[in-house]
């Protein structure tokens, strides 16, 4: 493995200073600590999800929304960013990212059940129950029909209905 790839494994950037006495310094620094020094948005995306992984979103945050500066568009980095918001309970930024990913592919199964999630975890279950149910039929995964039995019993017990699906 080469120093590149270590360095790119342990998620830091390279960066050499000059001091005021004409000396070089070189150091390696963690990619977000230095977002206007950092990876490039593939880079930001591979370090982010190995942040997601090992359980770090708040640090993944900070390497994306940089990235996501640079390239806005980008379904991949928005996705990521989705899932570290919804790591972190900021359920209102994870739905507006989702909304946009969920409008620009409306049949990406995974945005469109997280962001059926992220509305059931704010007990907006009647706003979450389309979305959960779409996901559940385009996927068959039996996750996505537990998440649409689930908000639907949370929509019953509001309305004083459970009795009807039980019944």
């Amino acid at each position: 493995m080469t120093r590149e790839e270590r360095r790119a494994a342990r998620g830091c950037t390279h960066v050499t200073f000059v001091t005021g006495k004409n000396e070089a310094v070189s150091m390696d620094l963690p990619a977000f600590l230095a977002p206007g020094l950092g990876p490039d948005p593939a880079d930001a995306y591979r370090q982010a999800w190995q942040l997601l992984q090992e359980r770090q979103p708040r640090r993944a945050i900070e390497l994306l929304d940089p990235a996501l500066e640079t390239e806005p568009a980008s379904a991949s980095l928005r996705t990521l960013r989705a899932w570290a918001y919804f790591q972190t309970a900021q359920l209102g930024r994870a739905e507006a990212d989702l909304v946009r990913l969920v409008e620009d592919h409306p049949t990406d199964v995974w945005a469109r059940f997280a962001l059926g999630r992220a509305l059931e975890r704010q007990s907006r279950y009647a706003d979450a129950l389309p979305h959960m149910r779409l996901a559940a039929v385009m996927s068959g995964d039996p996750e996505h029909e537990a998440g649409v039995l689930r908000a639907e019993r949370r929509l019953a017990e509001r309305a004083g209905t459970l009795g009807d699906l039980v019944d």
